[in-house]
């Protein structure tokens, strides 16, 4: 079976990588692109060339700007899951795991989403918050990471999203980076750490950057707020502004609905939007809105649009893990999606550790320390000795 390697030609630098040697000498056709290789020309190669139609095996390994490399190389990966019907995984394995240990040094960063946007692909984004699970989410093709303050509710078990504090944020932001570092992160600004000044707001934001290698804060954001946008931004930190349901408000309005349901709704919120971007925040956040509204707003805005259950037509859609993994139990939100049913089998889990600890099966001998051989004879000698 012939197999084919897309490659930049900057990859003969690394072929003294074994495991990665291994894999040239099995390719019988290798197709070189310089380093100016568009999206829609690595489209039309995957769609015209005739032998990706037969079980031959496809692979692309491309080193290119700093800005563009990750992103570019997950696309290329997605175009091989659409176009490629057989993948030998032994072998997609080898290939992404040398480009995680050469290329994935550089972070995803703001630019690779603005790059998105103007490539119209989709923005994969995810809201976690500890080290575990991030470390998980970086080794699969999501993009963003939120640090949300959610984390309130999931990690902590509040009833809302308030109690989260900066030194808490801070932590979980820090650990979900030592998880995750090549992927692009987010940090929620939580309740009251913007609120009350404008330097108080670029002294928190800062500390994200500066503590936790956030590369962007979020905001939940009202035209009482366009002021702290602006500052932040200023200040060479990146913003991305939080509008449609804004769950630190709950005080104030007791209960959560779907937002922009009304023309005249609508159009308030396309205005503030607008006014976000107008005063520098780098990307929007929609949550909870209606869907053709959320699609308006990203027509209009030249920044990168994230849908938090704001429908499909954002360039990015973003669900917190717990959800994605089903690990929430009890109520979820009318846009939550559930790919996964590990709560069940995280329960199963602690139920067969439980038994077999009371039927005293756990731990045996394979998961024990055990003395070197004679030396437990020593031991009964030397405590019989004793008085």
């Amino acid at each position: 079976m012939k197999s084919y390697l897309l490659a930049s030609k900057k990859l003969r630098v690394f072929t003294s990588n074994y495991s990665f040697t291994c894999l040239l000498n099995r390719t019988t056709n290798v197709y070189f692109f310089n380093e100016n290789l568009a999206f829609h020309n690595v489209y039309t190669f995957f769609t015209n060339n005739q032998a990706l139609n037969r079980k031959n095996l496809i692979f692309l390994l491309l080193f290119f700007r700093k800005a563009q490399t990750a992103a570019f190389t997950q696309y290329i990966l997605r175009l091989i899951k659409k176009f490629c019907s057989h993948i030998l995984t032994e072998d997609l394995l080898v290939l992404f795991s040398f480009f995680r240990k050469t290329d994935m040094n550089t972070k995803i960063t703001v630019a690779d989403f603005q790059t998105a946007k103007r490539e119209n692909r989709k923005i994969v984004a995810v809201s976690c918050y500890d080290y575990t699970t991030a470390k998980l989410v970086s080794q699969t093709e999501v993009e963003m990471i939120l640090v949300g303050d959610s984390a309130a509710q999931v990690v902590l078990g509040h009833d809302s999203t308030l109690p989260a504090t900066m030194d808490f944020m801070v932590a979980i932001t820090a650990a979900v980076r030592r998880g995750a570092p090549n992927v692009c992160l987010v940090a929620d600004m939580p309740f009251l750490s913007y609120q009350v000044g404008t330097a108080e707001a670029v002294k928190n934001a800062g500390r994200f950057v500066c503590e936790a290698g956030a590369q962007i804060v979020k905001i939940e954001a009202t035209r009482a707020y366009l002021h702290v946008i602006k500052a932040v931004s200023d200040a060479g930190i990146a913003v991305m502004a939080h509008i449609g349901i804004r769950p630190q408000s709950i005080g104030k309005i007791g209960r959560f609905k779907a937002e922009a349901t009304t023309a005249e709704a609508a159009a308030k919120l396309i205005d503030l939007a607008e006014q976000m971007v107008d005063k520098d925040a780098g990307s929007l956040l929609i949550e909870g809105t209606a869907a053709q509204v959320a699609e308006v707003i990203t027509k209009r805005c030249e920044v990168p649009v994230i849908s938090c259950g704001s429908g499909p037509g954002c360039d990015g859609q973003i669900l917190i893990a717990p959800d994605i993994l089903g690990l929430t139990q009890g109520p979820s939100p009318k846009f939550a999606k559930s790919y996964g049913e590990l709560a069940g089998d995280t329960i199963n889990a602690f139920k067969r550790y439980s038994s077999e600890v009371k039927s005293n099966q756990f731990p045996d001998a394979e998961h024990s320390y055990h003395m070197k051989s004679g030396e437990f004879e020593k031991l009964q000698k030397l405590l019989k000795d004793r008085p």
